[in-house]
């Protein structure tokens, strides 16, 4: 993993008020990269490697509503939220506080798409 994209994905959590954890995973759940801050320890639950796929398949049974094919889900609980992203084949997974600010979440999702490229092709090339 180059050190660049490490560098950024850090970056973008210390922007965010409130964000703990990013994570890239592929669509199986396995983490690709993994940035956080260190003294966050209770937001496992979010990034647990059955939880990954869970978001695949609700993504892929919304689709069947007819409404167009689902890009984000976002999951609130009494202390944290999670954010995950569809960037097939990658799942971008973004926990936080409750009171973070979903919108700016939301709003990194086009910024990030530069810096996917270089993982995508690592994770399709056979």
């Amino acid at each position: 993993m180059s050190d660049d994209i490490k560098k950024y994905f850090n970056g973008l959590l210390q922007k965010v008020s409130g964000l703990y954890v990013i994570q890239i995973t592929d669509r199986d759940g396995v983490p690709l990269l993994r940035v956080s801050h260190s003294q966050e320890k209770n937001v496992d639950f979010a990034l647990m490697p059955s939880f990954i796929p869970t978001f695949t398949t609700a993504c892929d049974q919304a689709s069947k509503l007819g409404l167009g094919r689902n890009k984000t889900i976002i999951s609130m609980y009494s202390n944290y939220q999670v954010v995950q992203m569809n960037k097939l084949p990658l799942i971008l997974t973004f926990v936080g506080a409750e009171d973070c600010n979903t919108g700016h979440i939301l709003a990194l999702e086009h910024q990030v798409d530069g810096y996917l490229e270089d993982i995508k092709l690592a994770v399709t090339e056979p």
